[in-house]
């Protein structure tokens, strides 16, 4: 027992001394959070409402037949690209060839018949100067005369009926567009009216643009409207609001908006197409980056970078268009904030600046 007591004595004041070194150690700092930073910039904000719609042509004839006959020849099908005059269907003019022969027989007779007829008149005029016939017959021949020529206008108007009607015989589109349906085929006999090929126009497009009834208000003729679909993605069409339906849409509760596409190459009609109205602008808003702006407990917040350390400033925000964010309060204009990294900062933190970020 009197061996043990060195021992033990000697291991409490090792632990004793261990425990002073404890109390004395200190807790180190954390370090800085590494951020980038950027400034609050003052730009001009459109205020704009956005929609998905559809595409309708406007100009979507059903091509019919315009004299009766067989189709002997069809040159587009469905899919097929036309141009306005180009020929896209051919009938039989056969019957109408004879109907020309036979128009041009009875303009001959006719004609032949009015020269006879002319000399006769000649003829009793001398005669009545000589008072050898009595002024009747004169009239007489005179009235067969104009019968005659009467009758030559009737030919050659039945003439040019006929040529007509053959013509008609070679059908051609009626505007640039594509086929959409081919009805007929080679060897189908078709009468007047009887539909050949349906053709959509692709010029003149009308765009249906729904937008939520609570907003109508809102919306009047005239206005911007910026226009892309997905038949053609490069291109931006601006054209303007030519009007509103004035009913609301029972199933979906909008509001039927409607803007027309002139030759715009690409567009087509059933597509669907992303409109954005322009409603106003907002020409001095403060924005700074979706990135710099976070959600804490006290609502959304920007960190205003002052030397080493940041201030947490709660903001309102308005409108966010192209990765910005409009600041409406709480940040002025010029302030230096915080962006990559802010999401990690808490009020008065500790910071060191790794870059300035790009404009």
């Amino acid at each position: 027992m009197k061996k043990l007591l060195p021992t033990i004595l000697v291991l409490g004041l090792l632990l004793s001394a261990c425990a002073k070194k404890e109390e004395n150690k200190t807790p180190a700092a954390p370090p800085p959070a590494l951020i980038t930073v950027t400034t609050a910039q003052t730009t001009k904000l459109e205020i704009v409402e956005e929609t998905v719609g559809t595409i309708e042509g406007l100009m979507d004839p059903t091509i019919g037949a315009e004299v009766a006959g067989r189709v002997v020849k069809v040159l587009a099908h469905a899919g097929d690209e036309v141009k306005k005059g180009q020929l896209i269907a051919v009938l039989d003019a056969v019957d109408y060839g004879l109907q020309r022969r036979e128009a041009q027989a009875e303009i001959s007779r006719i004609e032949a018949l009015l020269a006879n007829q002319g000399k006769i008149v000649d003829r009793n005029q001398r005669l009545v100067q000589k008072n050898f016939i009595s002024r009747n017959a004169l009239d007489d021949a005179s009235s067969q005369q104009d019968a005659l020529r009467s009758q030559l206008d009737g030919a050659k108007a039945q003439l040019a009926q006929v040529d007509l009607a053959s013509s008609k015989t070679r059908v051609y589109a009626p505007l640039d567009g594509r086929v959409e349906k081919q009805i007929v085929s080679i060897g189908d006999f078709v009468k007047v009216g009887d539909p050949l090929l349906q053709v959509i126009g692709t010029q003149r497009l009308r765009a249906h643009l729904p937008f939520p009834e609570n907003i109508a208000a809102k919306l009047q003729p005239g206005q911007t409207v910026r226009l892309t679909t997905p038949t053609a993605p490069d291109q931006i069409v601006t054209v303007q609001i030519k009007e509103l339906k004035p009913l609301v849409v029972s199933t979906s509760r909008a509001v039927d908006v409607i803007a027309d596409v002139v030759d715009q190459p690409g567009w087509k009609p059933g597509a669907s197409v992303n409109a954005t109205v322009v409603l106003g602008e907002r020409p001095s808003a403060v924005v700074v980056p979706e990135a710099s702006v976070v959600l804490r407990p006290a609502g959304e917040v920007v960190y205003a970078v002052k030397g080493d350390k940041v201030t947490q400033h709660i903001v309102k925000t308005g409108l966010r268009r192209d990765g910005v964010v409009e600041i409406t309060e709480g940040l002025a204009a010029g302030e230096t904030v915080a962006l990559d990294g802010a999401g990690f900062l808490t009020d008065k933190a500790n910071i060191k600046i790794q870059q300035a970020a790009a404009k």
